[in-house]
C-alpha cells in the first residue's frame, strides 16, 4: 500500500526554522517524483517544491516565495523526503502536504492534478 506520512509541523516565531519529514511506504523515491504543497485558509493549494526521482532529470523546483529559504532533500536509507524551512515568515503559515507524482522537467511549479498519492498534511504556523 502506498502511503506518505508527514511530520515536523508546529508553531514557530518569524525567522525560525522547521524541518518537515515525509516518510514513504509502499514505494521509494526511485519510483515517483516527490512534491511539497501548502494550502493556507481561503487560498488555493500551492506547489512549494519538488524533486525528481532521477537527479539527471534536473534540479529541484522551488516556488519564488521560498527560494533561498527552503531546501528539499531525501534520505534513501530512511525512505524519507525532507523540507528544511529557514527564515520562516507569517505568510508561510499553511497546511503542508507531501505527494508522489510528477515534477516537471522545466522550471514550472508542481501541479496538484499530477500527484496521485498524498499525505494527510501537517500544520505550520508562523507567528509574527
Amino acid at each position: 500500500e502506498v502511503q506518505l506520512v508527514e511530520s515536523g509541523g508546529g508553531l514557530v516565531q518569524a525567522g525560525g526554522s522547521l524541518r518537515l519529514s515525509c516518510t514513504l511506504s509502499g514505494f521509494t523515491t526511485d519510483d515517483h517524483d516527490i512534491g511539497w504543497f501548502r494550502q493556507a485558509p481561503g487560498k488555493e493549494r500551492e506547489g512549494v517544491s519538488c524533486m525528481h526521482r532521477d537527479e539527471r532529470d534536473g534540479h529541484p523546483y522551488y516556488a519564488p516565495s521560498v527560494k533561498g529559504r527552503f531546501t528539499i532533500s531525501n534520505n534513501d536509507a530512511k525512505n524519507t523526503v525532507y523540507l528544511q524551512m529557514n527564515n520562516l515568515k507569517p505568510e508561510d503559515t499553511a497546511v503542508y502536504s507531501c505527494a508522489a507524482g510528477y515534477c516537471t522537467l522545466y522550471d514550472d511549479p508542481p501541479q496538484p492534478y499530477e500527484y496521485h498519492y498524498w499525505g494527510q498534511g501537517t500544520q505550520v504556523t508562523v507567528s509574527s
